[in-house]
Formats: C-alpha cells, structure tokens, sequence
C-alpha cells in the first residue's frame, strides 16, 4: 500500500471509511480486495454471506483486519443500517438481483430487491449527508434504436442507433408483459429517484452502468459455489456446461451481441470514482469495453477454445446446441441485439480505458472456474459414503 496517495488533481486522498452493501459478492469481494491492498481506507462490508471475502477476513493477523469488518445484515429489514451509513464518509450500494433467469420468472422479487430494498438506502444518504455510489445496470438502456431497423438498413452502421451514451440515448423497453424488462425498469426508476435527491436535496451521488463484468468468482456454477437450481448469466451458464461437458446452449441462435470487460479493469475505474468525487460527483458512467464486442455464439466459441487450453479437455464434437429463449427462460424473455458503451464521459472525468482483451479475460476465468470446479469435485469424492 503506497504510503501517501494523491487524486488525479495532485491532491493528497485521506483514509475514509466505506459502507459497502453488497460487499460479499462478485463485484464488491474484487473492490474490497482492492482497497484492502492499495489503500488505506476502512470498509464496514454489508452482506447476508462472506463466502467470497473471508479471505480478507481472516486470520486477524492479516495486515488489513483493523480496516474491514463484516456486518451481517438483510438490508430488507434491519434497522443497523442507518447507523452504518452515518459512520461512513461513502455508501457503495451493491446489492441487486441482476440475473437474467429472474427477471420473468421472480418479477416481484426483481423490483422489490433494485428499487424497494434501495429507497432506505438512498433515504439514509440523503438525510445524513453522505456520498452515495449507487451501481445501476447497462440494462437501463433497454432496446437499441438500431434494433427496430430492418436488419440489412444501412442505418444500422450509424454508431448513434446502437452506442449508448449516459446522457443523449433514450431507455427503450418492452411491453409491460414482456417481464424481462422488469429488472432495467426498476434500476432506472432508482437511478431516477438518486437523481432527484441530488436536484432537490443536495444528494452527492456517482451512478455506475456495468456492462458485462467477468473475472473470477463471478456469478456461480450451480451446485459447485452457488445453489443447484437457478439458472446464472451467460458466462457462468457456459462455463457450467464446459466444466461439465455439455453443449453450449445458445438462446435463439446466440445472435444477440454483447461486450464484456475484465473485473480488474472495472474495479480500477470504481476506484477512481471513490478518490475523485469532485469528478465524479453528479455523473452518470458507463463501464465497458467497446473493443470487446462478441455475439453469443462467437463467445461460445471462443470459450470453448479457451477451455479446451486450460483445461487440457478435448472440444465436444458439438459444442452448441440452439434453444429458445421460451424454453430457457420461460414466458416474458425480450432482448436487445447489441449494446455498446460510449466511454466520452469516463474517459474525461477520470480518465480511464479498459486493457484487457476478451481471450485474456476469459483465460484467467476459466482457468479460476476450472480449478475451482477439480477441487469441489476433489472433495465432494474423498467423503466416504455410507452404505
């Protein structure tokens, strides 16, 4: 950990103390890695599990246990929060359901986790005067405007029809009874509502747009580090089967096309946001990679190539198999075809670009995925069974 440290203005950054919500998941176990290690701030981890942070929570002795503490709390009900929310300079509010398989299938979940379950959060920070670090969705975007063009327009080569920029691109959904909309339209109404507070109330807020975060301990492997049913995000979905060796299922051919951007990467940009809030107050990023656009199938493929180098495992002789997104994901699935970041904004305020290619990132989460999965199966295997 550097001994002084200064913002992207030259002026010298002073330890803070961070309530993170949603600390013990993908995102926030990288983000509280990374403050742990290159910085000196505090961290009251908010979660309802510590599975993937418990490496930072013991042994005591570590060099960082006086700077992380692991409150155990369903922010649905607990009146402690508040109290966390006072102790701390910052609020970085993590916790979401963000997986597709829910969105038709748990609606009422869906809105009530990314907006209910956020409006006290939001209630605290406003009332008590403290910054917010609010992390939204790509998702908010909905549909492209390219995506209503017939598929061989020309007008579908205008960046305009298909880049999303945080502040010009409309948020087009589906109708009300394609369900699938019900997760995006309940992180823009949050987004919305952060946005009033900053307007009318004087709310210091930074709103973060995620587009397709992948890395190690990303999601979960059903029955491996997560439960066994339930149905994870594409990456995980895939990387179950490959670990399994089963086809790749492709929902309605796989046409749909996606970016994705290495956790590592990300993580650097939220710290950004953390130590630069005279930047990032009051804005709206997007975090991507626009060099990293794939559809589904290429992705597919490409993780079957990866795999098949990791793992030492020959490919499937049909590694993909089509299904429809009815049958995947039930009634009320809708999609966009293709959603690529502007990086304008985040590029001037902050100053930051991705690094890491597709294959790279993949690499290093399937590699992790893959070791992860020999030792649960390692295991699982050396308990004796009872006869």
């Amino acid at each position: 950990m550097a001994s002084s440290r200064a913002d992207l203005d030259g002026n010298s950054i002073k330890p803070m103390t961070i309530c993170m919500i949603g600390a013990g998941g993908f995102i926030g176990s990288h983000l509280c890695e990374k403050l742990m290690a290159e910085t000196p701030h505090k961290v009251l981890a908010v979660d309802v599990y510590n599975d993937k942070i418990n490496h930072l929570l013991e042994p005591s002795s570590s060099p960082w246990a006086e700077r992380i503490q692991f409150h155990r709390i369903n922010i649905k009900n607990d009146s402690r929060l508040e109290g966390l929310i006072r102790m701390a300079d910052l609020t970085i509010n993590l916790a979401a359901i963000c997986t597709p398989a829910d969105y038709n299938t748990r609606p009422l979940d869906t809105i009530y986790s990314n907006f209910i379950d956020a409006l006290p959060v939001v209630k605290y920070c406003s009332e008590n005067s403290k910054r917010l670090i609010h992390f939204s969705t790509c998702e908010v975007y909905g549909k492209t405007v390219g995506c209503f063009l017939p598929k061989d327009s020309p007008l579908r080569q205008e960046p305009a029809n298909y880049v999303l920029s945080e502040d010009t691109s409309p948020c087009i959904f589906g109708p009300i009874e394609k369900q699938r909309w019900s997760y995006a339209c309940a992180k823009q109404l949050i987004e919305r509502l952060i946005y009033a507070e900053g307007a009318e109330n004087g709310l210091e807020f930074t709103i973060v747009r995620p587009f397709n975060w992948i890395g190690p301990r990303m999601d979960f492997i059903p029955g491996i580090d997560g439960p066994s049913e339930g149905v994870p995000r594409v990456l995980a979905c895939f990387s179950n089967n490959l670990l399994r060796g089963e086809p790749l299922k492709l929902v309605d051919g796989g046409e749909s096309q996606r970016t994705f951007v290495y956790i590592k990467d990300a993580i650097e940009a939220v710290l950004l946001m953390i130590e630069n809030p005279a930047r990032a107050n009051g804005h709206i990023f997007n975090v991507g990679n626009p060099n990293n656009e794939v559809t589904v199938r290429q992705l597919a493929e490409m993780m079957t190539q990866v795999y098949t180098k990791v793992s030492g495992e020959p490919a499937l002789a049909s590694p993909t198999i089509d299904i429809s997104s009815k049958e995947f994901y039930g009634e009320g699935y809708d999609d966009s075809d293709k959603r690529i970041p502007d990086m304008t904004i985040i590029n001037r305020q902050l100053g930051w670009n991705p690094k890491t290619s597709l294959w790279d990132l993949l690499e290093s989460t399937l590699t992790y995925q893959h070791r992860t999965y020999a030792e649960a199966v390692k295991k699982s295997t050396s308990v004796p069974v009872s006869s």
